[in-house]
This record gives structure tokens, sequence and C-alpha cells, in this order.
């Protein structure tokens, strides 16, 4: 039993160390949204939207909540925020009750390892996909949401 709870540690610390590039097959990955619903990234996924500050998620945030609730199901996409930095009791108490009035869902990362995803100071980062493969990788200011879907 401890060599699979190490096995799995080791395995978990390898999935996260390398972030995922152009030409990158992301697989399959599970995130859980707001409501603590698990949601299964894969194949079908087409864009890749994520967040990393408080100001471009809520950039990204106030952009989908102009759009209809199946917007980002419709487009094959997904929003992650990577909140991993903030606080817990924040967390708790006013980012997921926040969150939850949202119509989308906003896939959380709460592991400070996860290093899947690359970014740069006050951009969202927008990944292309076909097939689960990564063909472009871009950083985008809020002017540029519309441009993404």
């Amino acid at each position: 039993m401890i060599k699979k709870i190490i096995l799995m540690l080791a395995f978990s610390t390898l999935l996260f160390s390398n972030s995922f590039d152009v030409n990158t097959n992301i697989n399959s990955f599970t995130l859980l949204d707001q409501f603590d619903k698990t949601h299964l990234v894969n194949n079908k996924i087409r864009t890749i939207v994520v967040s990393f500050e408080k100001d471009t998620g809520a950039d990204v945030n106030k952009f989908l909540s102009g759009k209809t609730r199946d917007f980002l199901e419709n487009h094959n996409a997904v929003f992650i925020a990577n909140i991993s930095k903030m606080p817990s009791l924040i967390t708790k108490w006013f980012a997921l009750p926040k969150m939850k009035e949202y119509k989308h869902n906003v896939l959380l990362i709460y592991d400070e390892e996860d290093k899947r995803f690359m970014q740069k100071e006050e951009k969202s980062t927008v990944y292309k996909l076909e097939n689960g493969v990564i063909k472009s990788i871009m950083y985008i200011e809020k002017e540029d949401l519309s441009k993404v879907f």
C-alpha cells in the first residue's frame, strides 16, 4: 500500500512538472469546478483559457457572463482558474461563493505544483487544440477574448 502511494506521488509530481507546449498531447485529465463537480478535459476540447491572477480571471468571467450558459460547451472550450496562490480562507469564504454565482463552469487548480499551464503576467493563456494536441499558445488581454472563440 505504501509503495502504491509513493508511486502515485511520484507520478503526480512528474505529471505536474512539465508544462504543456505546442505539439504536446494533453491526454485526459480532470479538474474540479466551483461546485466541486469533476470535469474531464479530453481530446474533444478545442480551446483552453487559463487565468492565474484575480484581474485576468475577472476579465474572462465578465466576458463569459455575457454569453449563454452553454457557451463554453458549444465551443468545446473550458475556462481554468489557477487559484493555488490564493489563501484558503479567501478561497472558501469569498472566491468560491462569488464563483458559484456564475452561470459558466470555472475549473480550478488548487495545487501550486501544477505547472502544466504556462503564464505571463497580466495575461490569460489560451491553448488551441486539435484532437488533444496543442496547436498554438497565445497570451491575451481582455480585448482579445472575443477573438478566441
